[in-house]
């Protein structure tokens, strides 16, 4: 019987668990841990809107920015040069300026971008006129200084700035400017385009 009583003992302490205070301690561990990983994903799904603010800004600030230097390049002159505007007859697709019907062949028309410290807008018209229905084609901008030309009136001529002479503007850069969802500070998607069809027809 006791020889029994002795496996039966040994057999039990062999198959030791945890003891109360190990499984508070554990349980104490758990909470601490989910909690820390409830914190980080509670911060990422806040941190989310912001992230595709700014990514929606970018990406729409890109496609702005890739239409503009996309008719400078084309352009044939410069007519006006301004930091917040800029006028220039170009090429473009339409059966008429201003229209809204697309063509196959092109005919030149003025262009007119003109930004102010939200929002840049687009007017199409005929050569030489600068007034017309106003299209925006941005909001959310965080500064009206959005043009610059080369040669511009900085000490450098090949630095980028205000025109130094309408007539003589080779190079348009652009640059946007937005505001940071989060508040602190800008940042900014920059290009720039030389008129590839003002020398052709000098």
């Amino acid at each position: 019987m006791n020889a029994g009583l002795r496996r039966l003992r040994a057999r039990a302490h062999e198959e030791d668990g945890l003891t109360l205070v190990e499984l508070l301690v554990a349980a104490a561990m758990s909470v601490v841990l989910m909690a820390a990983v409830t914190s980080m994903v509670i911060g990422a799904m806040r941190a989310q809107p912001e992230i595709s603010e700014r990514a929606q800004n970018v990406t729409s600030a890109r496609y702005v920015l890739e239409r503009m230097t996309r008719e400078i390049r084309n352009g044939i002159r410069i007519d006006k040069a301004t930091t917040t505007s800029v006028s220039f007859l170009t090429y473009v697709r339409r059966t008429s300026c201003g229209g809204s019907t697309p063509s196959t062949t092109s005919i030149k028309c003025e262009v007119t971008y003109t930004c102010t410290t939200t929002t840049c807008s687009r007017i199409e018209a005929a050569d030489g006129v600068y007034t017309g229905t106003a299209r925006t084609i941005y909001k959310g901008l965080s500064s009206s200084e959005v043009f610059c030309y080369v040669p511009s009136t900085n000490t450098d001529s090949l630095t980028c700035g205000p025109a130094l002479s309408v007539a003589g503007t080779t190079y348009v850069g652009v640059k946007l400017k937005l505001p940071n969802p989060t508040g602190a500070g800008s940042f900014s998607v920059s290009d720039g385009a030389s008129l590839r069809n003002a020398v052709l027809l000098k």
